[in-house]
């Protein structure tokens, strides 16, 4: 190492578990609660602060196996701390838990290089866009149709123009639900409807029909499993005019999407900066879709997507999704709202913008 390296001296985890306002459920799961591990790293007198979505378990890799991967390194050269990261949970296996835990850390140490530069994440990446278009995304298979109303239409009254909801636990009353959405946000804006995995093929092909001809959607994220390439590629290739089949959320690894894009699957590749290994990962999925020429739309996580999804090129837009949102707000001082329907990074807050607010965190510490 030159003289001039900044060494990562100390990797630190926490885990923390965020009560939802009431119990939640999508198609194929319920909760009511979310865990967010956050890594922290150290060096020049500046602190990285990175995060992800995950079991409290990953807390424990961080410490235990990624630290020691990491410290030592050159807080510039976050592609070989990356590379460490990846060789060190060889036995581990990449997917799951290890490509959380390496998300956290990976966003941490951009975070912490920009703060050294002095400069936010977004410009350090090198902008393709100013902001990130995102759209609101809630409506629970466990709120009442009151409740899936009254969110969607809000959004939609806060400059958000596209909404989305989920579907998939009654497939006989999603039809009724759907139409009850587009009502309540109007003609204008777009919906998407996301089933997690829950329809068989052949409700996933009768019901595109349906939502596409009763209530313009334009979205169907993962219509059958995300793991049935084969299922997808079909629906995709006989749905509706208009309406885009979507998959990705659950990717880790490149060879993943490769597999995905290589199989025609999806008309939109998704991913989650919590997962694909930060966002030194999530720049690979972005190649990919620039040269399989399809778009990309980020999941979740809207603080950090707001700054990687500026520096990707195919971007479509972003996640807002409501739980996340709400326990990034809990936990974090400096996040963003969106304006006119668009996250946009504030360029005189180094690094990703966002500081835990620790006091109030470790009343939700595992």
């Amino acid at each position: 190492m030159s003289a001039a390296t900044v060494q990562i001296d100390e990797v630190r985890s926490a885990a923390f578990r965020i009560p939802t306002e009431q119990p939640e459920s999508d198609g194929t799961l319920e909760w009511d609660a979310v865990t967010v591990v956050v890594a922290e790293a150290d060096a020049g007198g500046q602190t990285g602060l990175g995060y992800t979505y995950t079991d409290a378990a990953a807390a424990q890799v961080v410490a235990g196996t990624l630290a020691g991967a990491v410290q030592g390194h050159d807080a510039m050269a976050t592609g070989t701390a990356w590379w460490s990261m990846v060789r060190a949970i060889r036995n581990l296996g990449w997917p799951g838990i290890s490509a959380t835990a390496i998300s956290a850390v990976d966003v941490a140490l951009w975070d912490l290089k920009a703060k050294l530069l002095d400069v936010c994440v977004a410009d350090l990446l090198g902008r393709a866009r100013d902001t990130v278009p995102v759209y609101g995304s809630g409506g629970l298979t466990s709120y009442s149709q009151s409740e899936l109303c009254e969110q969607l239409a809000g959004w939609v009254s806060d400059g958000i123009p596209r909404v989305k909801m989920k579907v998939g636990r009654d497939p006989d009353a999603d039809p009724a639900r759907v139409r009850a959405a587009r009502e309540a946000i109007g003609d204008d804006a777009e919906l998407f409807v996301d089933a997690n995995g829950a329809y068989s093929r052949k409700e996933a092909l009768a019901l595109a029909e349906t939502y596409r001809q009763e209530a313009g959607v334009s979205w169907f994220e993962e219509p059958v499993s995300s793991e049935d390439l084969d299922g997808l590629r079909q629906i995709r290739s006989r749905a509706p005019a208009g309406m885009a089949v979507t998959a990705g959320e659950y990717g880790y690894e490149p060879a993943y999407f490769r597999r995905m894009l290589d199989a025609e699957a999806v008309d939109v590749l998704q991913a989650d900066v919590t997962r694909t290994c930060g966002i030194t990962g999530l720049q690979a999925v972005g190649a990919l879709c620039t040269a399989y020429e399809v778009p990309f739309s980020a999941h979740c996580a809207p603080q950090i997507h707001a700054h990687a999804g500026c520096a990707i090129g195919a971007l479509r837009h972003c996640e807002y999704f409501h739980t996340h949102a709400r326990a990034e707000r809990i936990l974090f001082d400096g996040v963003l709202d969106p304006v006119d329907g668009a996250l946009e990074p504030d360029a005189s807050r180094p690094g990703l913008g966002i500081e835990l607010k620790r006091a109030d965190a470790d009343r939700y510490r595992v």
